[in-house]
């Protein structure tokens, strides 16, 4: 059942906020149901699964693992129709993974593309474990027509007017590399709001790739073109602009915040003398081989150091961030504080800000401001 008319007028296209308009109550619930990452929580090597990052389009599934099914189908040449413990049969392996959502600093941009408000925690790292997804598309025998596989999550509902189950696609080149069919987060079962009993993770690729609640995978011979694909999730700088599709994760670096905050406002407090800067760095394109740090609001940058890669370069990057840190002695006053990240493919943060109307992929620079005491 499409289009809004037919649904009671419940959704309506996105839209861009005007000039001066605040979080509306809608954005508000969905700030609450989803959250981000306690910046302070950069400090884990691996993100508890309670302070990882969520995004639910729709409501969390009712799901058993006992009859839960997944089904592989569409141009094979041996359909699939396995359960959890015919997964868990097959050789498992486990992957050190940074997501963030594609939407993340969507609430910084003006004008402010009205959705999900993130600032900058929308991102977490953990370590997924399953078996990965070319071992199914080997033995299912994909054939040669088939040039993308659509992954269907159980989970179901409405976004602007479209009645739909939440699904999107690959292509098979990118499928049967890196991707893993997983059940397992940090070494215990995933948590329901990460997707238990299984979900797809697609390393270097933003959030909306990594299907959650999966229980299917359909390889079909065209582009799919259903709306978490052909309508969300596109560069677009217009409302006619067919748009441009959203996939791998842009640098970032981000800074765990010194100091101690103002309860309100988060404002930072330091005392002078000597404070560690540090944080986490990661990219979808290359592994990260520079992190800059600024203290005055980017009038001044320096080198921090960063640590060995973490994580599994099977497709020619790291998966996972990477932790820098950076000496600063802070002297009294306020200083507004930063860090850039590049990739090994010459990527690196904007310094002023990037714009399009979904709000995806901001990756503008962070700045803290710091009051020294």
């Amino acid at each position: 059942m499409n289009g809004p008319d037919g649904l009671g007028g419940i959704s309506r296209p996105g839209r861009l906020a005007a000039p001066g308009e605040g979080i509306t109550p809608d954005e508000l619930a969905l700030a609450a149901r989803n959250h981000g990452l306690p910046l302070e929580a950069l400090r884990y090597d691996v993100t508890p699964p309670g302070l990882h990052y969520v995004l639910v389009h729709y409501d969390i599934p009712d799901a058993s693992a006992d009859d839960w099914r997944l089904a592989v189908d569409g141009l094979v040449r041996t359909p699939l129709t396995l359960d959890l413990a015919a997964l868990r049969s097959l050789p498992a392996v486990t992957r050190r993974v940074t997501l963030e959502c594609a939407g993340n600093g969507r609430a910084l941009l003006t004008p402010r593309p009205v959705s999900q408000p993130w600032l900058v925690e929308a991102v977490g790292t953990a370590d997924w474990t399953g078996v990965p997804l070319r071992v199914l598309l080997d033995e299912a025998g994909v054939d040669d027509g088939a040039v993308e596989a659509v992954f269907t999550g159980a989970d179901h509902g409405v976004e602007r007017g479209v009645e739909q189950d939440y699904r999107r696609s690959l292509p098979v080149a990118v499928a049967a590399g890196d991707v893993l069919v997983a059940y397992a987060m940090n070494g215990a079962p995933l948590p329901p709001q990460h997707g238990y009993p299984l979900r797809l993770v697609v390393p270097g690729w933003y959030g909306m790739a990594h299907v959650k609640w999966l229980r299917g995978i359909t390889l079909v011979d065209a582009p799919f073109d259903g709306f978490q694909q052909a309508v969300a999730y596109r560069f677009r700088w217009d409302a006619d602009d067919p748009g441009e599709p959203v996939t791998r994760i842009l640098p970032r670096a981000l800074m765990i915040p010194p100091g101690f905050p103002d309860f309100m406002s988060r404002a930072r407090v330091v005392r002078p003398g000597p404070v560690l800067l540090e944080g986490r760095a990661w990219s979808g394109y290359g592994p990260v081989t520079r992190v800059d740090v600024t203290t005055d609001d980017g009038a001044t940058w320096s080198d921090a150091t960063l640590d060995p890669a973490d994580g599994d370069p099977s497709d020619g990057h790291a998966a996972a961030w990477r932790h820098w840190h950076a000496p600063w002695t802070a002297a009294p006053g306020t200083h507004v504080l930063g860090a850039r990240a590049t990739d090994a493919t010459g990527r690196t943060q904007p310094l002023t800000q990037p714009w399009n109307r979904g709000g995806f992929a901001n990756n503008l620079v962070q700045r803290i401001p710091v009051h020294c005491l």
